[in-house]
């Protein structure tokens, strides 16, 4: 194993159900990095937001805002972001992908204009690495993990969540995002495919858009 990552600053991010949170995990107790994991468990709002989403959402994205910031805030300042290598589970613009889908338009734009002040203050990944699943595999995923607000998540949601990071990478042009089409393997229980993950990790990527598909 080697001993220190290539990049000090690596997001995984992914639809839900795609395990963003196992390999950050992993890949942070295996290289003895700082692990940043997203507290979503703490949000009050969020089994109420799976029964009405029309009246939970503004309350619930505000909410995640506010507390991805403040974490991210707290771990990531410069000072401290240079002293160890740091892995984590999620970016803050997720904030703004899952709130284009949930809030209605004149709130997306207050959303936005929030969104638009606290976001500069935040350090970019080196490397943002973005797990693919075929909605059928997120589902499957999804009901193994067996959390009760989540089982009624509609097909049509997890595709436009879909769309909406990969509208997202478009948008950027000073990041590196490495998307990795995981149908195929399991980085859980195989340790092979773990190790082919951490090898791709450590290669040298331009900002943009790289894509590798895995298989078994």
């Amino acid at each position: 194993m080697q001993k220190s990552l290539k990049y000090d600053y690596i997001v995984i991010e992914g639809n839900i159900g795609t395990g963003k949170t196992s390999l950050a995990s992993r890949i942070a107790e295996d290289f003895s990095t700082r692990l940043v994991l997203e507290r979503f468990a703490d949000n009050p709002f969020l089994p109420l937001f799976y029964e009405n989403s029309n009246r939970y959402a503004f309350p619930l994205e505000l909410s995640f805002l506010a507390d991805r910031y403040q974490q991210l805030n707290d771990e990531l300042a410069p000072q401290e972001l240079f002293r160890q290598q740091t892995v984590s589970d999620y970016i803050l613009s997720k904030s703004l992908i899952f709130a284009s889908i949930t809030l209605k338009d004149a709130e997306f734009q207050l959303y936005q204009r929030l969104f638009q002040i606290i976001n500069p203050h935040l350090p970019k990944p080196d490397l943002l690495v973005y797990l693919h699943k075929d909605v059928k595999n997120l589902k499957t995923n999804i009901r193994k993990r067996g959390r009760d607000y989540e089982q009624n998540i509609e097909d049509d949601y997890l595709f436009k969540l879909e769309r909406g990071y990969w509208d997202f990478f478009k948008q950027q042009s000073g990041i590196r995002i490495l998307v990795l089409d995981t149908n195929e393997v399991d980085f859980v229980g195989n340790q092979n495919d773990y190790q082919e993950i951490l090898g791709l990790l450590d290669k040298d990527y331009e900002p943009g858009i790289h894509r590798v598909i895995l298989r078994q």
